[in-house]
């Protein structure tokens, strides 16, 4: 099986609801007639205004969705991608391998899932786009990107889901440069706007000021600040039946 992560960019202006609106109601059903093992789509709508970390730069056209597909086999797309080719102004496809490092459950900032397929899932998720800088080996960047920084992420940020999308490469002409696509959900908007939950501090400043500095040590490791891309979204999990059912985990649809 294989993860395909497409990503939709919209120039500004419009409601914020209507690429949400074309994903589920007109894109979603279409998608899983075709039998995908997976699919999730993660839109910028109106239940995720929330600024992001890093903020967009004025001049680009923003991110507004990421669509995650998994298929037995990445040359058999061709349907997929016609049926996205219209959400928005510019489309990005990526063969990516997933580590799912962090699930629902699976640390004191949340509960197992317990909603079903389909349904927003609590929260909110920021999406972030990595670029390797070329002062670094491919190599030497993923060692930092797994070996450092997710381990300080995961000790000093309340994430509830973690998934990390290394790209091995991209699937459609002109695709941007990015080789790390990153989930991450949190439990509310307040642990993302929150510099005292961002950070773990638990009302010591000393503290939240000593983990935005180890965040900031090891972000620089491995990228360049000017360079990251995140953005604010709504999770829908669509279909993940083709996943391990554990007991009280919910279905998928197929």
């Amino acid at each position: 099986m294989e993860k395909l992560v497409y990503l939709v960019w919209k120039r500004r202006g419009g409601e914020a609801d209507v690429v949400r609106e074309s994903l589920l109601d007109e894109c979603a059903p279409r998608l899983l007639a075709l039998g995908p093992r997976g699919l999730s789509i993660n839109v910028d709508d109106s239940d995720a205004e929330v600024p992001a970390p890093v903020p967009w730069p004025e001049h680009e056209p923003p991110l507004v969705a990421e669509i995650s597909l998994w298929l037995d086999c990445y040359q058999r797309r061709g349907p997929y991608e016609e049926i996205l080719s219209g959400v928005g102004d510019e489309m990005a496809g990526y063969l990516v391998t997933e580590s799912l490092y962090t699930d629902y459950g699976g640390n004191e900032h949340s509960r197992p899932r317990a909603w079903p397929d389909g349904e927003r899932s609590p929260g909110v998720l920021t999406v972030t786009l990595l670029e390797k800088p070329e002062r670094m080996s491919h190599a030497d960047w993923i060692a930092h990107w797994h070996g450092v920084q997710s381990l300080v992420s995961e000790e000093i940020q309340p994430r509830a889901r973690y998934v990390r999308n290394a790209v091995v490469r991209a699937l459609t002409p002109a695709a941007p440069p990015y080789l790390g696509i990153v989930e991450e959900a949190w439990p509310s908007a307040e642990h993302v706007t929150d510099p005292m939950l961002f950070y773990c501090g638990d009302g010591s400043k000393q503290r939240m000021q000593r983990n935005l500095e180890r965040m900031l040590e090891s972000v620089r490791g491995f990228l360049d600040l000017d360079r990251i891309r995140n953005v604010t979204m709504s999770e829908y999990l669509l279909e993940t039946g083709w996943a391990a059912r554990a007991p009280g985990r919910p279905g998928g649809t197929g």
